[in-house]
């Protein structure tokens, strides 16, 4: 689950000015990735499209801050 290959990145909305970024994927089939935008390179993590999902909707629902 966690290959990355193909990804196409794109930085978050939520983004800072001061360079405190992710970016994240959603082009690959039931994987969304997330990274530094800082350290493209570096590390990246993969969630499930659905752990991804309930994520957001936790975050959205103030559940988590």
């Amino acid at each position: 689950m966690d290959d990355l290959t193909g990804a196409s990145w794109r930085k978050s909305t939520r983004s800072s000015d001061s360079g405190n970024c992710v970016e994240v994927t959603d082009n690959l089939p039931d994987v969304v990735g997330v990274r530094d935008s800082k350290d493209v390179r570096g590390p990246a993590l993969a969630f499930t499209a659905e752990t991804w999902r309930t994520f957001i909707a936790d975050v959205r629902a103030g559940v988590l801050s």
